[in-house]
């Protein structure tokens, strides 16, 4: 672990700091696609940069970021890597959702006073630099959390997990993973260190966003009482239910960076081979633009509504859109942008068929295009969408 800023970011810092990193990122991005290797250099730079810690409150060490800011930030970094920005963004999954729980929500959720102090020593380390990922994910189940399979079962001072995940992001480089698994009816999160008894299985060799590295993990570990989050049993479809922002719309930032990526990319490609002169190709640009200038502002008011009225039903309508909008628009950018471009920039190694790639990644990514315009179309015809759904979402 390198050493962390010297002095906590401000949140008003932070974005300034991520523009400054992006850059470098975009110069990486090419390589660690053709590897699928993790950007350990794009995470030596957000970990000396404080940016680990952006959700942390200040008093804890760190930036004290909302969660409209961190959309901002989110997009920025999703322009100069979108495997980057994804594996920043289940980080910071876990610290904002840590970090941004009321608790006086927490403490009608049930948790104890106990649970507090253990939230705290989570968030400075990751100021500290630790970084943490989501092992959510299972084939068969995908993001479904009441179809797991994974189970945990209490032990002498502690818990025992054992069961698979897929999917998971940052595999093999994290700190420490949030595990979701199961016992009985109840479904719990836990934060595993990585170590003994949490096994890499190397899986990981997908069409777009390649260098998250978003391998398979085996677990067999027994952990201590104070890993189980909440410090209570069976929060976990709840909590997914009341602000699903960190498990559906934190995503939607990342791809809105990623279509303003493929948009500059295709500019520059059409300045250097004088394809503006052709008027198919500037209404292609044209559209691009309306398309991302959309999708961005969309992100916006879902952030800004996240921020300032968690948990509200037409906060989460917003959370449900915005994942929608940004996952179709960064798609249909990108495809638009490179047929414009035409053949020559399909090659391998082309910012833009890596782009592409990435770009298409965004309707597929939990939750799907497909499951929230159903859970919109469940609202739209005045019905709840978490207890009317034929399928349950979780």
């Amino acid at each position: 672990m390198t050493n962390v800023a010297a002095r906590p970011l401000t949140g008003a810092q932070a974005l300034a700091v991520a523009a400054r990193l992006a850059p470098g990122f975009a110069q990486r991005a090419g390589r660690h696609d053709i590897e699928g290797s993790f950007p350990a250099e794009d995470f030596d730079d957000l970990r000396s940069s404080g940016l680990l810690g952006l959700m942390v409150p200040a008093r804890l060490g760190g930036a004290g970021a909302s969660f409209a800011d961190y959309a901002e930030i989110a997009t920025v970094l999703g322009a100069g890597s979108g495997s980057t920005a994804l594996i920043f963004n289940m980080h910071v999954s876990v610290t904002g959702a840590l970090a941004l729980t009321d608790d006086e929500v927490a403490r009608a959720l049930g948790v104890p006073e106990t649970f507090f102090p253990a939230r705290d020593d989570v968030l400075r380390g990751a100021a500290d630099g630790r970084l943490y990922a989501v092992a959510m994910s299972e084939r068969g189940a995908g993001s479904r959390l009441s179809q797991v399979t994974t189970s945990y079962e209490p032990v002498d001072d502690g818990w025992h997990i054992t069961g698979s995940k897929a999917f998971c992001s940052g595999a093999g480089h994290a700190d420490a993973y949030v595990v979701v698994a199961r016992r009985g009816d109840a479904i719990s999160q836990f934060l595993v260190p990585a170590g003994p008894g949490v096994t890499v299985v190397p899986t990981w060799d997908a069409l777009g966003m390649r260098a998250t590295v978003s391998h398979d993990l085996e677990l067999d570990v027994t952990v201590p009482a104070s890993a189980l989050l909440g410090q209570v049993e069976g929060l976990a479809v709840l909590l997914a239910q009341v602000m699903p922002q960190w498990l559906v719309a934190s995503y939607a930032a990342v791809y809105v960076g990623v279509a303003q990526a493929a948009l500059d990319a295709a500019a520059q490609y059409a300045t250097d081979r004088g394809l503006g002169r052709l008027p198919s190709v500037r209404s292609r640009l044209g559209r691009a633009d309306a398309a991302v200038a959309s999708a961005r502002e969309v992100v916006r008011t879902m952030a800004r509504a996240v921020t300032d009225a968690p948990g509200e039903a037409e906060t989460n309508r917003w959370v449900w859109r915005a994942k929608l909008l940004a996952g179709e628009a960064a798609m249909e950018v990108a495809a638009s942008v490179l047929e414009a471009c035409g053949a020559g920039a399909t090659r391998r190694g082309s910012a833009l068929e890596r782009l592409y790639r990435d770009a298409r990644c965004g309707s597929l990514q939990p939750a799907t295009s497909d499951v929230c315009a159903d859970w919109l179309g469940y609202a739209v015809l005045g019905l709840d969408p978490e207890s009317d759904a034929a399928v349950p979402r979780w």
